[in-house]
């Protein structure tokens, strides 16, 4: 399955970012996270460093767009094969710097397409 970083990932079991962490996991999918606190959920180590993070092959994004301005090149200098939005985080200004830098945009919901075997 597509190594995948959880963009956004959060410690609080209510949070999206935190079921995908625990779906993607479920469904042996390789997960890493990125988010602003650190700590481990499903077994995956939330780490607040990108310097961490290589050979990626999803972005799953779970910031708003205002908050992904400070992200672009770091996202981009990851150079994921693709990176999905998530409902909220849809952002037309990015999709061009991608789609610019040959990276698939994905609008959709990471939930859904594990559920339905999309992923």
């Amino acid at each position: 399955m597509k190594k995948t970083l959880v963009f956004g990932a959060s410690l609080k079991p209510n949070r999206y970012s935190n079921i995908a962490i625990h779906r993607l996991v479920d469904s042996g999918v390789e997960t890493l996270a990125f988010g602003l606190k650190e700590g481990t959920v499903s077994g995956v180590n939330i780490t607040n460093r990108l310097s961490e993070i290589s050979d990626i092959h999803t972005i799953t994004l779970y910031i708003n767009p205002k908050r992904q301005e400070d992200y672009y090149n770091s996202i981009i200098s990851l150079s994921p094969k693709r990176v999905i939005f998530n409902p909220g985080t849809e952002n037309p200004n990015f999709y061009k710097l991608l789609k610019n830098n040959g990276i698939e945009v994905e609008v959709s919901c990471t939930l859904v397409l594990l559920s339905t075997r999309q992923y």
